[in-house]
Protein backbone atom coordinates (compact mmCIF):
# COMPACT_ATOMS: atom_id res chain seq x y z
CA UNK A 1 0.00 0.00 0.00
CA UNK A 2 1.58 3.55 -1.12
CA UNK A 3 2.01 6.17 1.43
CA UNK A 4 0.46 9.81 2.09
CA UNK A 5 1.28 12.52 3.77
CA UNK A 6 0.12 15.81 4.39
CA UNK A 7 -0.29 18.39 6.78
CA UNK A 8 -2.52 21.72 7.70
CA UNK A 9 -0.70 24.87 9.53
CA UNK A 10 -2.66 25.40 12.95
CA UNK A 11 -2.94 28.92 12.89
CA UNK A 12 -6.75 29.70 13.22
CA UNK A 13 -9.75 27.89 11.75
CA UNK A 14 -9.07 26.42 8.11
CA UNK A 15 -11.01 27.36 5.53
CA UNK A 16 -13.43 25.97 3.00
CA UNK A 17 -10.97 26.34 1.06
CA UNK A 18 -8.69 24.24 3.09
CA UNK A 19 -11.40 21.98 3.66
CA UNK A 20 -12.21 21.27 -0.31
CA UNK A 21 -8.34 21.32 -1.57
CA UNK A 22 -7.13 19.36 1.71
CA UNK A 23 -9.23 17.63 4.20
CA UNK A 24 -12.00 16.54 1.84
CA UNK A 25 -9.41 14.53 0.18
CA UNK A 26 -7.76 12.98 2.99
CA UNK A 27 -11.40 11.80 3.72
CA UNK A 28 -11.31 9.94 0.28
CA UNK A 29 -7.64 9.09 0.75
CA UNK A 30 -7.64 7.21 3.99
CA UNK A 31 -9.07 4.09 2.22
CA UNK A 32 -7.04 3.36 -0.51
CA UNK A 33 -3.55 4.55 1.36
CA UNK A 34 -0.96 4.56 4.67
CA UNK A 35 -2.03 8.23 5.63
CA UNK A 36 0.17 10.13 7.98
CA UNK A 37 -1.88 13.68 8.53
CA UNK A 38 -0.11 16.51 10.44
CA UNK A 39 -0.64 19.62 12.45
CA UNK A 40 2.37 21.26 11.65
CA UNK A 41 2.31 23.42 14.43
CA UNK A 42 6.71 23.86 13.81
CA UNK A 43 5.25 25.73 10.95
CA UNK A 44 3.02 28.33 12.54
CA UNK A 45 5.91 29.59 14.63
CA UNK A 46 7.80 31.17 11.23
CA UNK A 47 5.08 33.94 12.48
CA UNK A 48 4.60 35.42 15.79
CA UNK A 49 1.82 33.48 18.00
CA UNK A 50 0.45 33.62 21.19
CA UNK A 51 1.33 30.36 23.50
CA UNK A 52 -2.10 29.66 24.49
CA UNK A 53 -4.06 30.44 21.04
CA UNK A 54 -1.14 28.09 19.46
CA UNK A 55 -2.20 25.53 21.95
CA UNK A 56 -5.70 26.08 21.47
CA UNK A 57 -5.59 26.23 17.37
CA UNK A 58 -3.31 22.89 17.49
CA UNK A 59 -6.23 20.84 19.22
CA UNK A 60 -9.51 22.92 17.56
CA UNK A 61 -7.18 21.81 14.19
CA UNK A 62 -7.09 18.28 15.08
CA UNK A 63 -10.50 17.98 16.53
CA UNK A 64 -11.51 18.84 12.95
CA UNK A 65 -9.48 16.66 11.25
CA UNK A 66 -11.44 13.40 12.71
CA UNK A 67 -14.67 15.62 12.24
CA UNK A 68 -14.98 15.78 8.58
CA UNK A 69 -13.81 12.18 8.71
CA UNK A 70 -10.31 11.12 9.16
CA UNK A 71 -10.88 7.80 11.15
CA UNK A 72 -7.98 7.42 13.74
CA UNK A 73 -8.13 3.19 12.67
CA UNK A 74 -7.20 3.87 8.90
CA UNK A 75 -5.07 6.88 9.37
CA UNK A 76 -2.05 8.33 11.44
CA UNK A 77 -2.89 11.61 13.02
CA UNK A 78 -0.09 13.65 15.09
CA UNK A 79 1.14 16.80 15.82
CA UNK A 80 4.44 17.45 14.12
CA UNK A 81 6.15 18.92 17.41
CA UNK A 82 5.26 15.54 19.44
CA UNK A 83 7.85 13.39 17.14
CA UNK A 84 11.67 14.91 17.33
CA UNK A 85 12.54 13.13 14.18
CA UNK A 86 10.71 16.42 12.25
CA UNK A 87 13.41 18.98 13.40
CA UNK A 88 16.41 16.90 13.46
CA UNK A 89 15.68 16.02 9.60
CA UNK A 90 14.66 20.04 8.67
CA UNK A 91 17.93 20.33 9.50
CA UNK A 92 19.79 17.74 7.58
CA UNK A 93 17.73 18.91 4.51
CA UNK A 94 18.75 22.47 5.41
CA UNK A 95 21.94 21.43 4.97
CA UNK A 96 21.30 20.56 1.57
CA UNK A 97 19.40 23.36 0.11
CA UNK A 98 20.89 26.35 -1.37
CA UNK A 99 20.22 29.72 -0.19
CA UNK A 100 19.21 31.00 -3.71
CA UNK A 101 16.38 28.56 -4.30
CA UNK A 102 14.91 29.35 -1.09
CA UNK A 103 15.04 32.90 -1.80
CA UNK A 104 12.84 32.07 -4.79
CA UNK A 105 10.19 30.44 -3.37
CA UNK A 106 7.12 32.43 -3.91
CA UNK A 107 5.90 32.33 -0.47
CA UNK A 108 8.83 33.65 1.17
CA UNK A 109 8.89 36.92 -1.26
CA UNK A 110 5.31 37.75 -0.55
CA UNK A 111 5.46 36.57 2.86
CA UNK A 112 8.72 38.81 3.29
CA UNK A 113 7.38 41.83 0.93
CA UNK A 114 8.12 45.02 2.77
CA UNK A 115 8.92 43.98 5.65
CA UNK A 116 12.26 45.39 8.24
CA UNK A 117 12.87 42.16 9.94
CA UNK A 118 11.99 38.31 8.46
CA UNK A 119 12.81 35.46 10.30
CA UNK A 120 15.25 32.80 9.04
CA UNK A 121 12.96 30.34 9.29
CA UNK A 122 10.10 31.86 6.88
CA UNK A 123 13.17 31.04 4.32
CA UNK A 124 14.22 27.43 5.64
CA UNK A 125 10.72 26.70 6.82
CA UNK A 126 10.47 24.40 2.74
CA UNK A 127 13.42 22.30 3.61
CA UNK A 128 11.12 21.18 7.17
CA UNK A 129 8.34 20.67 4.64
CA UNK A 130 10.65 18.31 2.89
CA UNK A 131 11.69 16.54 5.96
CA UNK A 132 7.84 16.00 6.87
CA UNK A 133 7.02 14.31 4.13
CA UNK A 134 10.11 12.56 3.55
CA UNK A 135 10.70 10.75 6.98
CA UNK A 136 7.71 8.40 6.39
CA UNK A 137 8.45 7.63 2.69
CA UNK A 138 5.71 8.98 1.30
CA UNK A 139 4.63 8.13 -2.35
CA UNK A 140 2.01 10.95 -2.99
CA UNK A 141 1.75 14.46 -1.54
CA UNK A 142 -2.11 15.76 -1.81
CA UNK A 143 -1.87 19.46 -1.61
CA UNK A 144 -3.34 22.62 -3.55
CA UNK A 145 -1.41 24.78 -6.71
CA UNK A 146 -0.31 27.21 -4.09
CA UNK A 147 2.20 24.49 -3.02
CA UNK A 148 3.16 22.48 -5.86
CA UNK A 149 6.67 24.88 -5.78
CA UNK A 150 7.38 23.69 -2.67
CA UNK A 151 6.41 20.42 -3.39
CA UNK A 152 8.98 20.01 -6.42
CA UNK A 153 11.60 21.83 -4.24
CA UNK A 154 10.61 19.08 -1.94
CA UNK A 155 11.31 16.68 -5.04
CA UNK A 156 14.66 17.96 -5.76
CA UNK A 157 16.12 18.29 -2.33
CA UNK A 158 15.04 14.26 -2.06
CA UNK A 159 16.84 13.53 -5.21
CA UNK A 160 20.13 15.84 -4.18
CA UNK A 161 20.06 13.89 -0.75
CA UNK A 162 20.01 10.43 -2.41
CA UNK A 163 22.73 11.73 -4.98
CA UNK A 164 24.83 12.36 -2.53
CA UNK A 165 24.50 10.20 0.16
CA UNK A 166 22.74 7.06 -0.92
CA UNK A 167 19.06 6.33 -2.16
CA UNK A 168 18.00 6.35 1.30
CA UNK A 169 14.97 8.56 0.40
CA UNK A 170 11.58 8.18 -1.16
CA UNK A 171 10.40 10.26 -3.93
CA UNK A 172 7.38 11.76 -3.79
CA UNK A 173 4.38 12.44 -6.20
CA UNK A 174 2.31 15.64 -5.88
CA UNK A 175 -1.23 14.98 -5.87
CA UNK A 176 -3.99 18.06 -7.02
CA UNK A 177 -7.33 18.06 -7.46
CA UNK A 178 -8.44 18.59 -10.52
CA UNK A 179 -11.44 21.32 -9.88
CA UNK A 180 -11.43 22.36 -6.39
CA UNK A 181 -7.66 22.94 -6.04
CA UNK A 182 -7.72 26.41 -5.85
CA UNK A 183 -10.85 28.08 -3.88
CA UNK A 184 -10.84 32.25 -4.34
CA UNK A 185 -12.05 34.89 -1.85
CA UNK A 186 -15.37 35.59 -1.81
CA UNK A 187 -14.85 39.13 -2.32
CA UNK A 188 -11.80 39.49 -4.61
CA UNK A 189 -12.17 36.01 -6.74
CA UNK A 190 -8.92 36.49 -8.11
CA UNK A 191 -7.07 36.08 -5.02
CA UNK A 192 -6.87 32.83 -2.80
CA UNK A 193 -9.26 32.06 -0.16
CA UNK A 194 -7.50 32.33 3.01
CA UNK A 195 -8.08 32.91 6.80
CA UNK A 196 -5.72 35.80 7.00
CA UNK A 197 -7.90 37.81 4.72
CA UNK A 198 -8.94 41.46 7.15
CA UNK A 199 -12.30 41.14 5.50
CA UNK A 200 -14.07 38.38 7.15
CA UNK A 201 -17.06 37.82 4.43
CA UNK A 202 -13.83 36.49 2.05
CA UNK A 203 -13.94 33.17 3.29
CA UNK A 204 -15.90 30.85 5.10
CA UNK A 205 -14.90 28.57 7.69
CA UNK A 206 -16.00 24.94 8.69
CA UNK A 207 -17.59 26.42 12.29
CA UNK A 208 -19.19 29.35 11.07
CA UNK A 209 -22.71 29.28 12.03
CA UNK A 210 -25.80 28.50 9.28
CA UNK A 211 -26.37 32.55 9.20
CA UNK A 212 -22.81 33.51 9.02
CA UNK A 213 -22.66 31.01 5.80
CA UNK A 214 -25.49 32.32 3.96
CA UNK A 215 -24.51 35.90 4.47
CA UNK A 216 -21.15 35.50 2.78
CA UNK A 217 -22.36 33.48 0.13
CA UNK A 218 -24.91 35.66 -0.92
CA UNK A 219 -22.56 38.75 -0.40
CA UNK A 220 -19.59 37.04 -2.64
CA UNK A 221 -18.94 39.54 -5.56
CA UNK A 222 -20.45 38.28 -9.42
CA UNK A 223 -20.61 40.48 -12.11
CA UNK A 224 -23.67 42.36 -13.56
CA UNK A 225 -24.37 39.64 -16.52
CA UNK A 226 -26.39 37.84 -14.49
CA UNK A 227 -25.90 34.04 -16.31
CA UNK A 228 -24.49 31.23 -14.47
CA UNK A 229 -22.16 30.10 -16.25
CA UNK A 230 -18.17 29.04 -15.86
CA UNK A 231 -16.06 31.22 -17.48
CA UNK A 232 -12.65 31.80 -15.33
CA UNK A 233 -11.10 34.59 -16.96
CA UNK A 234 -14.37 36.94 -17.02
CA UNK A 235 -16.19 35.63 -14.90
CA UNK A 236 -14.08 34.80 -11.97
CA UNK A 237 -16.34 35.15 -9.27
CA UNK A 238 -19.56 33.06 -10.73
CA UNK A 239 -16.60 30.48 -11.26
CA UNK A 240 -15.64 30.26 -7.99
CA UNK A 241 -18.75 29.93 -6.82
CA UNK A 242 -19.75 26.94 -9.44
CA UNK A 243 -16.28 25.11 -8.85
CA UNK A 244 -17.33 24.80 -4.81
CA UNK A 245 -20.95 23.80 -5.13
CA UNK A 246 -19.32 20.92 -7.72
CA UNK A 247 -17.29 20.03 -5.53
CA UNK A 248 -19.76 19.69 -2.57
CA UNK A 249 -23.03 18.91 -4.30
CA UNK A 250 -21.67 16.14 -6.35
CA UNK A 251 -22.71 17.46 -9.17
CA UNK A 252 -20.74 18.67 -12.35
CA UNK A 253 -20.22 21.96 -13.47
CA UNK A 254 -22.38 21.44 -16.59
CA UNK A 255 -25.20 20.13 -14.63
CA UNK A 256 -25.42 23.37 -12.38
CA UNK A 257 -24.70 25.69 -15.43
CA UNK A 258 -28.31 23.50 -16.57
CA UNK A 259 -29.77 24.07 -13.64
CA UNK A 260 -29.65 27.51 -13.68
CA UNK A 261 -30.67 28.46 -17.40
CA UNK A 262 -33.12 31.54 -16.62
CA UNK A 263 -32.35 31.91 -12.92
CA UNK A 264 -30.50 34.75 -11.41
CA UNK A 265 -27.65 34.55 -9.07
CA UNK A 266 -30.04 35.37 -6.09
CA UNK A 267 -31.49 31.34 -6.32
CA UNK A 268 -27.82 29.94 -7.52
CA UNK A 269 -26.59 31.81 -4.81
CA UNK A 270 -29.18 30.73 -1.82
CA UNK A 271 -28.97 26.98 -3.03
CA UNK A 272 -24.87 27.23 -2.51
CA UNK A 273 -25.38 28.17 0.65
CA UNK A 274 -27.94 25.02 1.46
CA UNK A 275 -25.36 23.29 0.29
CA UNK A 276 -22.88 24.69 2.44
CA UNK A 277 -24.52 24.13 5.40
CA UNK A 278 -25.88 21.37 4.91
CA UNK A 279 -22.03 19.94 4.65
CA UNK A 280 -20.86 21.55 8.05
CA UNK A 281 -23.89 20.86 10.29
CA UNK A 282 -22.54 17.12 11.16
CA UNK A 283 -19.15 18.28 11.00
CA UNK A 284 -19.64 20.94 13.29
CA UNK A 285 -22.00 18.60 15.70
CA UNK A 286 -18.51 16.49 15.84
CA UNK A 287 -16.36 18.77 16.36
CA UNK A 288 -17.57 20.12 19.35
CA UNK A 289 -18.49 16.48 21.09
CA UNK A 290 -14.49 16.10 20.76
CA UNK A 291 -13.44 19.71 21.99
CA UNK A 292 -15.13 18.35 25.23
CA UNK A 293 -13.91 14.64 25.88
CA UNK A 294 -10.49 13.19 26.45
CA UNK A 295 -10.51 11.14 23.35
CA UNK A 296 -9.15 13.38 21.27
CA UNK A 297 -5.83 13.47 23.35
CA UNK A 298 -5.83 9.76 23.43
CA UNK A 299 -5.97 9.52 19.58
CA UNK A 300 -3.23 12.52 19.49
CA UNK A 301 -0.82 10.00 21.88
CA UNK A 302 -1.43 7.09 19.78
CA UNK A 303 -0.82 8.87 16.29
CA UNK A 304 2.55 10.45 17.59
CA UNK A 305 3.64 7.16 19.02
CA UNK A 306 3.29 5.78 15.32
CA UNK A 307 4.99 7.99 13.94
CA UNK A 308 7.49 8.43 16.12
CA UNK A 309 8.74 4.76 15.12
CA UNK A 310 8.62 5.53 11.46
CA UNK A 311 10.12 8.74 11.50
CA UNK A 312 13.00 7.72 13.87
CA UNK A 313 13.94 5.28 11.73
CA UNK A 314 13.71 7.29 7.98
CA UNK A 315 15.71 9.60 10.30
CA UNK A 316 18.54 6.65 11.40
CA UNK A 317 19.10 5.69 7.80
CA UNK A 318 19.75 9.75 6.67
CA UNK A 319 22.29 10.18 9.42
CA UNK A 320 23.97 6.73 8.74
CA UNK A 321 24.18 7.70 5.11
CA UNK A 322 25.72 11.18 6.13
CA UNK A 323 27.99 10.03 8.84
CA UNK A 324 26.58 11.16 12.03
CA UNK A 325 27.40 9.94 15.48
CA UNK A 326 30.25 7.80 16.65
CA UNK A 327 29.29 4.68 15.15
CA UNK A 328 26.37 3.38 12.88
CA UNK A 329 23.07 3.26 13.96
CA UNK A 330 20.82 0.47 13.89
Amino acid sequence: MKTIFSGIQPSGTITLGNYIGAMKQFVELQDEYNCFFCIVDQHAITVPQDPQTLRKNIRSLAALYIAVGIDPNKATLFIQSEVPAHAQAGWLMQCVSYIGELERMTQFKDKSYGKEAVSASLLTYPPLMAADILLYNTDLVPVGEDQKQHMELTRDLAERFNKKYNDVLTIPEIRIPKVGARVMSLQEPTKKMSKSDPNKKAFITPLDDPKQIEKKIKSAVTDSEGIVKYDKENKPGVSNLLSIYSILGGKSIAELEEMYIGKGYGDFKGDLAEVVVNVFKPIQEKYYNLMESSALDDILDQGAAKANLVASKTLRKMENAIGLGRKQRK
